[in-house]
Order: C-alpha cells, then structure tokens, then sequence
C-alpha cells in the first residue's frame, strides 16, 4: 500500500485554542454540516492530550464543494467526504454492494476525481492543529495512510457508507418479550467514542415468587419485575461495569425487603409509592458507600497496592445511572436518575400523534434546582457550583465513584501517599459534594395504548430534542408495520401503528422551550455541526434495531457525509464531537404469552463484539 503524498500545504490562520470554545457559537458556514468543538455543556470528559495533536481527512476534489468564511473557529468545513481511493477504484462497487441508502441519498460520492498535472488523483484535505487551521491537497491514488507523521497529524482513511453502518450495527442487541406481562421488546445498542467505551448498560427480568405475588394481588400466574439500565462511565470505565454487575441486585434486594415487610402489616396489601421509591434510593446508596468508602477500608486492612488497583478503581471513576424498573403487576414504571442520563416515554396523543414526556431530569451544576440544593448543603463556599460544575469540575451533580468528591482531603492525601489517587480540588471544604441518591419518579404505564420508553446517555440528548427521539421511533414504528402488514395484523408493530407522514410527535409550543427553565440539557451538537434542514431532510429509516435507528438519526441521518466523518475519528480525537452513546427502547403491549425471551436475530448483531471492559 503505497502512501499518499501530501503537498501543497498553506496555514490559513493561526488559532489560539483557547478561543475555539468561546468562538464556537459564531462558526463560519459551510455548504455541508459543520464539525465543531464542544461547548455550551462544559469540557470534554477526555484529556487535553488530544487537542496536542493534528487531525488530517481528505476528500475528492469537487466530491462535495469545501470551503471556508470563516477561520476564527477551528473547526472542520464540510465535514471531509468520503476518499477519492473509493471513487475512482470503486464506483461500481459502492452500486452494487448492497448499500442501504438509496442513489439519491449518496450525496458526493459519485463525482470523477480530479487529475492533477502529473497525471495523479489529488484530493482536497484539512488539518486542524492544536492552534492553527491548514488547507491543502493530497495526490496519489492509494489509500490513506493512517500513520501519524514527524508533526504529530494524523491522516483518516473515510470509511464507506457500508462500513460506517457496520460500526453502527456492531453491538446492537433487540429481544422479543414472551413474558405476557406488559412488555413486548426492548432494543439496545453501544457506540464507543473513548477507547475503551466508559458506558455500560444491563437488563434483568425476576419472577416474583408466587407466595409474593399472590400476597401483593398479583394474579395467579404471578409477577414479573424488569430492570433495565444505562450507565454513563467517566474518567474510567470501571464505576460503570460496577453498576452493570450488581446495581440491580442491590436495588431488588431493598425491594424484596420492603414486600415481605408489607405482608407482615395486615392493613397493607401492597407497599405505598414511598416505601418503594426509598428503596430504589437504599439500594443506590448502599451501593456507592461500598464503592467509596468499604473500599478504603478495606484497602487500609490490606495495605497492598494490588488490593488497592481492585478496590480503588470504582471509586476513582465515575459513573452516571438511569435504572427503569417496571411492575407488570401494578404496571408503574419507577425510573430512578443520578446523573444527567435521561428517560422518556413515548405515549399516544389524543390527535394520534406521541407525546414527548421526560421522566427523568438532568442533574448537572447548570440545573438550577440542583444548584440551589448543593448551596443550601454547602452555605457560604461560593464556588460550590462554578462555571455549571461542581468545584469547577466535575458536570453532573449525582453520580456513583468521583470519591475526590466525597472523601476528606486526610483521606484522599493518606490513599494518594501509601498507594495512589488523586489530588483533591483546592475548593474542597465540607464533603461529600457529589451523592449518588437518585431523583425517582412514578409512571403508570398503558401497555394496550403502546407506550414505549427511551432510556439514553446523554450523547445522544446532546444531538437530539426529546420529541425529535420519541418522534423517530414513532417513524421507525410506521416503517415496520407498513413492510409487515401482510402478516394479518399478527406483527407487534401493528400494535403501535397510526400512518402518520413526518415525524409523528406532537411538539412542544414555543413558549414551552425556555432554556434552563425544566434543567434538561439542548442539543448543542446540532449547533456545534451546524445541522439545518427539516424533518424530510435530514431523518432516515434504514435499520430494524430501533437504538440504531436513533444513534444513526443523531450522527447525520440522511447526510452520509457526517455520519461517515463522525464514526471515522478514532479516540481521543472523537470526544471532541461526540460521546460514547448508550440507547435502549422498550416497548410496553400486550403481546404474546411464550415466557420466554428471544434474541430478535434480525435486529441483532451476528457476532456481538464484547465492548465491555471487565473487572
């Protein structure tokens, strides 16, 4: 494989990258979608190592047009197309390989190359250093090389529509419900952007033993109680495979306590909503004082540094948690959040189109009714909440692990001098600043009316309005029973089917949309990118996994461009414009009574990459 030459570089403009966040809001426009750097929601969860080194792409020359107005943001214009090596190599290819997205849809791919004077395929690339903005072109006709050169920029080979949907494919899972007990399917799928992925994710289903049931006025058959959960990893991936491994064991622990706890009362039948809701908090703080503070002490009794490098790690890091937990018997949803993972449930209107309800809110330092609780907690230290963080740091306002948020600075300092930690925040005065008790909420769920749920983290809330996800899924549902309506009726899709056109969501009045007013995160990636366009222009629905479905809508949708680019940046250089992003749908109905569950193999990956790191 011979190496492309690059030639012809000119700097545009030098940057100072410190001025690209507090820029980013005034970037130039483009004749395609337009990559930017994260701001509005705080700093990147990665390290500044990767704004230390360059990022090369390239394009075909007049694939689609590049230029740039504005050089004051460094930021990537027309989000680099697809490499000149495929078209010229492989036009016919790309028409026949069973691409997913039909002709018109493959915008910029079909154009000759351009030949320059000695003869050679030349190609339009941009560099983006950590301080300066370069254009310039590459020539040759192989691949590019994704070796990183003498200065420290490395050059990305696009990957191919079909190779792009393979990554978006490659960890999805979808399971039909044969339980008859108000849930019909749920799918999931992960897209890593750090390396390894920092999100985890974990579902249970527990039959409730039948003395319980019947005590508790379920039915004769019994009682099912089904767990799903998202778990949003940082600084470190292990808090959240934690969570995955015995976060719903402790939670259906404190559960199973408070039931048998009722039948001992005779003048309860069931547990109230409270008795219930503390336990699901029990059960997540029980969890995170074994994390942060069980494992100092045992840490101190060992005095090992490799019992440190197990115990410690959880603490360490971090993690947000979005648990769902469902009772087919009562048919309440209780959805318990700390962090800034997010739940919404998708319900039919009285106009026949899904209305958007979040059941969870955003715990972040920009949301002002955790501000104001962490102030009252904290009188007087005025830097509690800083810049929307807290000290300064740290985002989200609840979360399990972040221990240099909840040790004292004597234990921090005892742990960092005889093993290793962190050093904590010169702001640190009365911890613990950071909890893990969750914010819980009740929902009553209407399985014959098709309710569904998404549970995502929030890399997909940055790219996506609520009634932009609940709107997609309503679409992608319309697809489905329209392509299985022959089956008479027998489809689980028919169960949600309404032929709307567009997006079948009722959206939210102007007024409605103050910023900040309900704490919940806006879609700064649609800024940052600069995405334009309606519904028709920009959605697509080309995947049987619904998760996919919404991950690939997020990441461009119909503009094979931006979804190519966005899935093509390795880590670390990918946290500057997307999150690792974790989404399950869940669908409620009355479907079939099996009791079993069954992997949906046409919506499922072949062979699912594990993308877990394990403990």
């Amino acid at each position: 494989m011979r190496r492309a030459a690059v030639i012809a570089f000119r700097t545009a403009r030098l940057v100072p990258s410190r001025s690209f966040a507090l820029r980013a809001k005034s970037g130039f426009q483009s004749s395609s979608y337009v990559l930017g750097l994260r701001h509005a929601s705080g700093q990147s969860k990665t390290s500044s190592k990767a704004a230390a080194s360059s990022t090369v792409a390239a394009t075909t020359k007049g694939a689609s047009s590049m230029y740039i107005r504005r050089f004051s943001v460094a930021v990537i214009s027309g989000l680099v197309g697809y490499g000149a090596w495929y078209t010229y190599k492989g036009q016919t290819e790309l028409a026949n390989a069973g691409n997913p997205f039909s002709a018109g849809q493959q915008r910029g791919f079909a154009n000759s190359p351009v030949l320059s004077p000695e003869g050679e395929v030349e190609r339009k690339a941009v560099i983006v250093g950590p301080d300066s903005l370069y254009t310039g072109a590459i020539s040759g006709e192989g691949p590019i090389s994704k070796q990183v050169d003498d200065a420290g920029r490395q050059v990305l080979e696009m990957l191919t529509p079909d190779q792009a949907t393979q990554v978006l494919r490659r960890n999805e899972e979808s399971y039909f419900v044969g339980r008859g007990k108000g849930v019909v399917r749920y799918d999931v799928v992960q897209i890593p952007s750090n390396n390894p992925i920092e999100d985890d994710h974990s579902e249970k289903i527990i039959e409730i033993p039948q003395a319980l049931a019947t005590a508790t006025g379920a039915r004769s058959s019994g009682s099912d109680w089904m767990f799903w959960g998202v778990f949003d990893g940082h600084s470190g991936w292990t808090t959240s495979a934690k969570l995955r491994q015995v976060l719903i064991s402790f939670v259906a622990r404190e559960l199973n306590n408070t039931y048998k706890a009722s039948l001992s009362d005779p003048s309860l039948s069931t547990p109230t909503t409270e008795e219930i809701e503390a336990a699901i908090k029990t059960g997540f703080t029980r969890l995170d004082d074994e994390i942060v503070h069980d494992s100092v002490e045992k840490v101190l009794k060992a005095n090992s540094k490799v019992a440190a490098a197990e115990l410690l790690a959880p603490a360490l890091s971090g993690s947000c948690a979005l648990l769902s937990f469902y009772d087919s018997n009562t048919k309440l949803l209780r959805v318990a959040c700390t962090g800034d993972s997010r739940a919404v449930l998708g319900r039919r209107g009285e106009s026949g189109k899904w209305v958007a309800t979040p059941l969870s809110v955003d715990q972040t330092g920009s949301n002002p009714d955790e501000e104001a609780r962490m102030r009252k907690q904290h009188p007087g230290e005025e830097n509690v909440i800083r810049n929307g963080r807290v000290l300064g740091g740290l985002e989200p306002s609840r979360a399990f692990g972040d221990a240099s948020y909840k040790w004292t600075r004597e234990v921090s300092e005892r742990l960092k001098q005889s093993f290793f930690g962190r050093t904590p925040s010169q702001l640190l005065r009365t911890p613990p600043y950071v909890t893990a008790e969750p914010v819980v909420t009740t929902t009553k769920i209407e399985p014959s009316k098709g309710d569904f749920v998404v549970m995502a983290t929030d890399g997909l809330w940055e790219m996506l309005t609520n009634e932009e996800v609940v709107g997609l899924v309503g679409q992608w549902l319309e697809k489905q029973s329209s392509e299985q309506s022959g089956n008479s009726g027998s489809s689980w899709a028919t169960l949600f089917s309404s032929q709307q056109k567009g997006l079948p969501v009722e959206h939210q009045q102007q007024g409605e949309k103050k910023k900040g007013k309900d704490g919940q995160k806006t879609p700064i990636r649609q800024q940052q990118w600069g995405v334009k366009g309606g519904e028709n222009e920009r959605f697509v629905v080309v995947d049987k996994n619904v998760a996919t479905h919404l991950v690939r809508n997020a990441l461009g949708g119909k503009d094979q461009d931006m979804v190519c680019a966005l899935l093509t940046l390795p880590a670390p250089y990918s946290r500057r414009y997307r999150d690792d992003l974790t989404v399950e749908v869940i669908f409620f109905g009355d479907g079939e009574k099996s009791g079993d569950v069954v992997l949906n193999k046409e919506a499922s990956a072949s062979a699912t990459a594990d993308v877990k790191a394990k403990l």
